[in-house]
């Protein structure tokens, strides 16, 4: 019975993963965005993004204040509340400032949700599964991301058409919600200084810690301009109507997917600098590749290639950093989360790029040129 009830703790917090990776719809939201107003330029509609990610800069450590005040499972309740408003804004009023507030909503759901869940995990797993545990999460995370632009194609002839999707997410949001608040979980006493902006913010007299919070900057910018990019990219290269290219991105989190799930197997055998410079190069060929070629499957191929390579990286840097300054993880895990506002940071600038020369190409060049930021840090992963 004991046995059953802790399982039953586990789904509970583990689903909160699945509702984490909603934020990724971010996308394929921009390219249907844009096909419904057709009057918005590349630069107006990646100011989605920046309406998202631009909370995990604002909120991320005042949310580590606030979890220690409320409890974890309190502040991971109040994500999914976020979730669920946001998720219904879009049926309510659908115009482009609906979709920038709801996308704004999302993000500060989002920001609660990723500092709160690792630590509730804590509480409801034993010390010896935790890293497996979180494994799994992050992988929960990557299905969610996965299934994402799948369902928004498939809803298109609903009667909300590929708004569809939000309702949806809506339902299980609230879910998640219901069930986790259902469930009894008794969080760890422990003794914590509160997280603060002086002490979080000193941590870049450290370079390594510095280098590897640009590096997460870079990485989550990255990530959110190739998912909001690629769509395009497909319907300019290949001439692909928006729901075949959306399908592209389902390509691209598959690949993260089975990387992440493979990565898991390797990093027992190989050390983190070794797979983090291999899978820097990995990445890096599959952007360059993806410009020399009209092919769509040669470009869904190079895709796949790069999501493989990048699907390990954010949780490398993550733990190098967290080795580097271990009697401040707390401090450490709040400033990294931060740096998830590399996704509001990136994407408008693609879009004032691929507005200046009218082309997606334009912008996939300046993602590989920002990827080199990576190689750049080698030395430093090297020697952590």
């Amino acid at each position: 019975m004991k046995k059953e009830i802790s399982i039953v703790k586990m789904l509970s917090v583990m689903f909160g993963f699945f509702v984490m990776g909603f934020v990724d719809i971010v996308g394929i939201t921009t390219s249907y965005v844009k096909n419904d107003f057709s009057h918005l330029t590349d630069t107006m509609v990646n100011l989605i993004s920046l309406s998202c990610f631009l909370w995990f800069l604002v909120l991320s450590i005042p949310t580590g204040m606030l979890m220690n005040r409320i409890g974890r499972k309190k502040t991971v309740l109040l994500s999914f509340a976020f979730h669920v408003l946001a998720m219904c804004l879009p049926l309510v009023a659908y115009d482009f400032t609906a979709i920038l507030i709801a996308f704004a909503l999302i993000g500060i759901g989002n920001t609660l949700l990723q500092v709160s869940l690792n630590p509730l995990v804590t509480d409801v797993v034993a010390n010896e599964k935790l890293t497996g545990t979180l494994t799994l999460g992050q992988f929960v995370k990557a299905v969610s991301s996965f299934l994402g632009p799948i369902l928004a194609a498939w809803v298109t002839g609903s009667f909300f058409g590929w708004k569809m999707i939000f309702p949806i997410y809506a339902g299980l949001s609230l879910l998640a919600l219901i069930w986790l608040w259902l469930t009894p979980i008794q969080e760890k006493q422990q003794e914590r200084k509160n997280i603060s902006f002086k002490v979080t913010l000193e941590l870049f007299k450290d370079k390594y810690i510095l280098a590897f919070f640009i590096g997460i900057l870079v990485l989550v910018g990255v990530d959110v301009g190739i998912n909001m990019t690629f769509p395009k990219f497909l319907m300019e290269r290949c001439d692909l109507p928006l729901t075949d290219a959306g399908m592209g991105n389902s390509v691209y989190f598959f690949a993260r997917t089975v990387g992440a799930f493979l990565g898991g197997i390797l990093l027992m055998k190989y050390s983190e600098s070794k797979f983090y410079i291999y899978s820097v190069w990995i990445a890096l060929a599959g952007l360059i590749l993806m410009t020399i070629s009209t092919n769509l499957w040669f470009i869904l191929g190079c895709v796949a290639v790069f999501g493989i390579g990048y699907a390990n990286l954010f949780s490398i840097i993550f733990s190098l950093s967290l080795k580097r300054v271990p009697e401040k993880a707390n401090e450490v895990s709040a400033l990294l989360i931060v740096g998830v506002s590399g996704g509001a940071v990136l994407p408008p600038i693609l879009g004032i790029i691929t507005d200046s020369f009218h082309s997606q190409l334009s912008a996939i060049i300046v993602l590989a040129i920002v990827w080199c930021y990576l190689i750049g840090i080698m030395r430093k992963v090297k020697t952590t």
